[in-house]
């Protein structure tokens, strides 16, 4: 595995997204990746899911025409092995490109990248404003009214968890817990970011 530290693969993030919005996703995803990882027994490989979650989406908030397209060009520029931009690019498959995800890590990006959204848009309506008073309940009837995060593409969600061998319930479990596990690290590393700012 080619590596990129995970401070550089910050700085990369944050040269081509800028705001808070989309940070906030990255820092989610990566976080929620290295609970998968430590979930399904990679857990030697942990920082390496996250930082693959931190620099999925590094081409959306500038390129958004071009998502998964002008990633290859951006991680290269940096240095990023070819490892991770396949892995990167992977979770675009049948949206914007045809690399399919091959890897149980490709496929967990595939799958939670577009729930992790879904949970956060409904957490966001919780007199909480958080993850960690969520029931799975409440979470499958928010995603079973699709009018809800309209954005957030269900079948994408639903094909993830078939490439998986998991039932949506599964997925849908496992990923609100990772992000309710995670939260209070993700609010603390985005309250350093907003004083920065």
């Amino acid at each position: 595995m080619n590596y990129i530290a995970r401070k550089k693969a910050f700085e990369l993030l944050t040269e081509y997204n800028k705001d808070i919005f989309h940070i906030r996703h990255a820092l989610t995803v990566e976080e929620v990746m290295k609970w998968y990882a430590n979930d399904l027994g990679y857990e030697e490989n942990s920082e390496y899911w996250g930082i693959v979650g931190l620099l999925h989406d590094i081409d959306f908030e500038k390129y958004p025409d071009q998502h998964c397209i002008k990633a290859p060009e951006l991680l290269r520029k940096a240095g990023v092995g070819e490892d991770i931009i396949h892995s990167v690019c992977s979770h675009g498959y049948g949206i914007t490109v045809e690399i399919k995800p091959e890897h149980e890590m490709e496929k967990v990006l595939y799958a939670a990248d577009e729930l992790t959204g879904l949970i956060w848009a409904a957490a966001l309506m919780r007199p909480s404003k958080s993850t960690k008073d969520m029931e799975l309940k409440s979470l499958k009837k928010k995603y079973k009214s699709k009018g809800f995060a309209a954005g957030c593409n269900r079948e994408v969600i639903e094909r993830g968890a078939k490439m998986l061998g998991w039932e949506l319930s599964v997925l849908q479990e496992k990923t609100l817990k990772a992000m309710q596990e995670t939260e209070d690290n993700i609010n603390k590393q985005m309250s350093l970011i907003e004083d920065a700012v």
